[in-house]
């Protein structure tokens, strides 16, 4: 079994700690929280012992589960490693591309482990998508959500957006060529809502927004690929995908097929839509579980720390593209 700790215990915390309590390869050691009312209450509900030194937690555990603020992620995460420590660390890895750089180097250097916490890889939706995705020209992303004071420390790319940069990268094996980007901020200091367009060297181009001042939540992704449309809906947990095949007269033999005429004599096509379905898994358990595995069978980490660098370098240059257009604007404005 591997012994694991967990650092911050707020909303998404408590939420880490039931789910490693489940993990039958897992024995959670205990955590480390400076709130003292969380702590307490925390403590007493999940029946997990508080180390009142953070230090302490560290040596009694083989890995660490960092849960706090992204800009705690490096300093945190460092103090673990520099320890011999493996790291689960939430997304995004880091505040800044020197701290990631940072972590990727150190942990590579010292043969530990570091899984960074893109758990939209284990959604029901992803997993439901991957086998149909071949070649994918066109991906269009909206992540909505209601305004919560929680992440506002870092901009709405990094909040949000970051999943489908993830998403993205995984799915497209292709350099970037281009990216443009807007964002605006409208309650917090950082931008609260960006879009930005994503152009790659072997043709796909990627559309994502990301707000967290929306009326309700939405987190989807619409694939477009050769003879194939595929939607993944992360917050319904819902795969569909409509894919299209030459036609044959024998589909006439079925009942209600569905032709397509391509007209001018280019003949016809039948669409098919499928719903597929997986058994129903939980996304941040699972991520643990296999953090685990990793460790246990000395193999690389499900979403690995240079995954983790990758995606917070394009937030990076989409949030350097919004700053370049706020400044044009700014500069527009100043000369009327």
């Amino acid at each position: 079994m591997i012994k694991i700790g967990v650092i911050g215990v707020g909303h998404l915390g408590k939420i880490h700690l039931q789910c490693l309590k489940n993990i039958n390869t897992i024995d959670l050691i205990g955590f480390y929280d400076n709130d003292d009312a969380t702590a307490t209450e925390v403590e007493k509900t999940y029946q997990v012992t508080r180390f009142a030194s953070l230090l302490d937690l560290i040596n009694e555990c083989d890995a660490i589960d960092i849960v706090a603020p992204t800009s705690f992620h490096h300093q945190l995460a460092m103090q673990v490693l520099t320890n011999g420590k493996h790291v689960f660390l939430e997304k995004p890895i880091t505040s800044t591309l020197s701290e990631a750089k940072e972590i990727v180097s150190y942990s590579k250097a010292h043969n530990l482990k570091v899984q960074v916490g893109h758990v939209e890889r284990f959604n029901d939706a992803y997993i439901e998508a991957k086998p149909y995705l071949h070649n994918p020209l066109f991906i269009e992303a909206h992540r909505l959500a209601e305004f919560n004071p929680r992440g506002t420390d870092v901009s709405v790319v990094l909040d949000l957006m970051i999943h489908d940069i993830d998403i993205l990268l995984s799915i497209i094996q292709s350099p970037i060529s281009r990216i443009s980007a807007n964002g605006v901020s409208i309650i917090s200091h950082q931008p609260d809502i960006a879009n930005a367009r994503i152009e790659f060297e072997n043709g796909a181009t990627a559309n994502l927004t990301a707000s967290r001042i929306a009326l309700k939540k939405m987190r989807k992704m619409r694939i477009f690929q050769p003879n194939a449309y595929i939607t993944m809906d992360f917050f319904k947990k819902e795969t569909n995908v409509m894919h299209l095949r030459d036609y044959v007269p024998a589909d006439d033999n079925d009942t209600f097929p569905l032709i397509l005429d391509l007209g001018e004599n280019k003949g016809k096509k039948r669409v098919f839509i499928e719903t597929p379905h997986s058994p129903a898994i939980n996304a941040i358990e699972t991520e643990l579980r296999c953090f685990a595995d990793s460790i246990i069978n000395d193999k690389p980490c499900a979403i690995a720390a240079e995954d983790g660098y990758n995606a917070l370098i394009v937030a990076y240059q989409i949030m350097e593209m919004m700053e370049k257009q706020e400044r044009k604007i700014k500069l527009s404005n100043s000369q009327r």
